[in-house]
């Protein structure tokens, strides 16, 4: 089992794990065919110079089967026993959960599947391993209470890899589909200066056939929403989300839109760690990279580069709260 940071091996202070839950069986609950057919970035309209540094060249993929009949029913009892955790997710979702894994087993072993995260590396075409920060686990989004909100506004991840899995059944969902915009976040951001919206000849809303089914997404670089409803109807997505084991590549996240959102003792720390992380894997590339005959110059921009990602989260520390990006008119950003 490919493992970036162990999952903590008790819930911070605050949680409890739910009663009476089944556990996880990936025999049983799993139901996973082979990988799916993918769309690049580059068929997005970005250029070399925007995929170089990510983690992987894929965009999206189809909808894959994730759960059996019999996984997505325990999944969907748990989530609606975890909707009593709800709270609004910054500016852009209503009612979500975050740290589910730290409530239910059941959806800490599902997001912490090795089965699971060997298919994600077979699409992404990288090794892929479950997010270092546990919060980024499960993430679960409902439905709002008013039918004139998208269920997710237009937005680009705040992690680079995840899935975007159909809890409730999509195929009774009055609206409500999972949408993602083919082209780049660039252009999404000129469309939302202008007050203007992706148009709905570059919009996919891929088909899922049933609950437990899941997408592929690149998620900080392919942008996406959940659309609104048109009738009251009970609506849940669940995002698990994976980092890539090659740490030389950029991170590709925002931790910073999560102060405010997620509880400080547990961001933090969990943010702290991701950063330890990244920057263990690069120091110990150059150890093994440096020899004799570098210069000072080139010495200390190795260095730089290798704990960019400690200073970056200091500095994002102690820059402190911010509305989270998304690109509905009057917010647009890249």
């Amino acid at each position: 089992m490919t493992v970036a940071v162990p999952f903590p091996a008790a819930p911070p202070p605050g949680y409890e794990w739910l009663a009476d839950e089944p556990t996880f069986d990936p025999d049983r609950h799993l139901a996973l065919g082979p990988p799916p057919a993918t769309r690049t970035l580059a068929e997005f309209g970005y250029d070399e110079a925007d995929i170089e540094p990510t983690a992987t060249p894929i965009a999206v993929s189809d909808p894959f089967r994730v759960l059996s009949d019999e996984g997505a029913a325990v999944l969907l009892d748990t989530t609606r026993r975890l909707r009593a955790y709800a709270r609004r997710a910054g500016n852009r979702i209503e009612q979500s959960v975050r740290g589910g894994c730290y409530r239910s087993r059941f959806l800490r072993d599902l997001c912490l599947s090795s089965e699971v995260s060997d298919m994600m590396s077979a699409i992404y075409g990288v090794p892929v391993a479950p997010h270092t920060m546990p919060l980024h686990l499960g993430h679960l989004n409902y439905e709002p209470s008013d039918l004139s909100e998208a269920v997710d506004k237009w937005h680009h991840d705040t992690i680079p890899l995840d899935y975007v899995m159909i809890v409730s059944d999509p195929t009774t969902l009055p609206g409500g589909r999972f949408e993602y915009f083919v082209g780049t976040r660039h252009e999404v951001a000129e469309l939302a200066a202008r007050g203007e919206r992706p148009p709905a000849d570059r919009v996919v809303a891929p088909d899922f056939p049933g609950p437990g089914y899941a997408i592929a997404l690149h998620g900080n670089m392919v942008v996406h929403r959940g659309a609104p409803l048109t009738e009251p109807a009970e609506r849940i997505t669940m995002v698990n989300a994976y980092v890539a084991m090659d740490r030389s590549r950029d991170d590709q996240s925002r931790t910073r839109d999560l102060i405010g959102i997620d509880d400080d003792a547990t961001l933090y720390a969990e943010w702290a760690r991701h950063a330890a992380w990244r920057a263990e894997g690069r120091l110990a590339a150059l150890v093994d990279e440096i020899g004799p005959g570098i210069g000072p110059d080139e010495a200390a921009a190795r260095l730089e580069a290798a704990v960019e990602d400690v200073r970056r989260a200091i500095d994002d520390m102690r820059a402190g709260q911010r509305e989270a990006e998304h690109y509905e008119l009057g917010n647009a950003q890249s």
